[in-house]
């Protein structure tokens, strides 16, 4: 098996597990709207269900959950495609996309299961809080992180590649 792919299968694979299994003992252990301050003024644990998508957007329309679920399988898709075009030297590229696809599956579980996503991570400063997110929302964004550092990266080598 080529690497490419056994990243994927071992980040996804702990990603979606780290995410369901946080999910379940959230929906289990707290009431809906229920906070646990864990660093004051800064970060609590608040069980939240979001409807919608980054910010709850659009929470209010009717098509909603049949419009996500066929969004995170087309991004899927794509991320797949792409992956198995990969060349074996992109290997941060490839655990970028390989996070992104975890975080992907692990919101359309919720999706499908539920009709709305569970998120409990709630950052903030004082009374200035941040969306409420969960650890496929983190793997998404670590991952679009890694996408980035790596154009970066390649950037920053062709440069150097031009100069004498």
């Amino acid at each position: 098996m080529p690497y490419r792919y056994k990243v994927l299968l071992i980040t996804t694979s702990i990603s979606l597990v780290l995410d369901q299994l946080s999910k379940a003992y959230i929906d289990q252990t707290f009431k809906l709207y229920q906070s646990l301050v864990v660093i004051e003024n800064f970060f609590n644990i608040t069980y939240v269900r979001n409807q919608g998508a980054a910010f709850g957007i659009f929470s209010d329309s009717s098509l909603r959950v049949p419009f996500f679920i066929g969004i995170a399988l087309i991004a899927s898709a794509v991320i797949m495609w792409v992956i198995h075009r990969l060349k074996e030297t992109q290997k941060l590229f490839g655990f970028g996309l390989s996070l992104i696809f975890s975080g992907a599956i692990g919101n359309l579980i919720d999706r499908i299961r539920l009709g709305e996503v569970i998120d409990f991570i709630d950052v903030h400063w004082y009374q200035h809080h941040w969306p409420a997110f969960n650890v496929a929302d983190s793997a998404i964004s670590v991952g679009v992180a890694f996408l980035l550092l790596d154009m970066w990266r390649d950037e920053l080598n062709k440069r150097r590649a031009v100069k004498p």
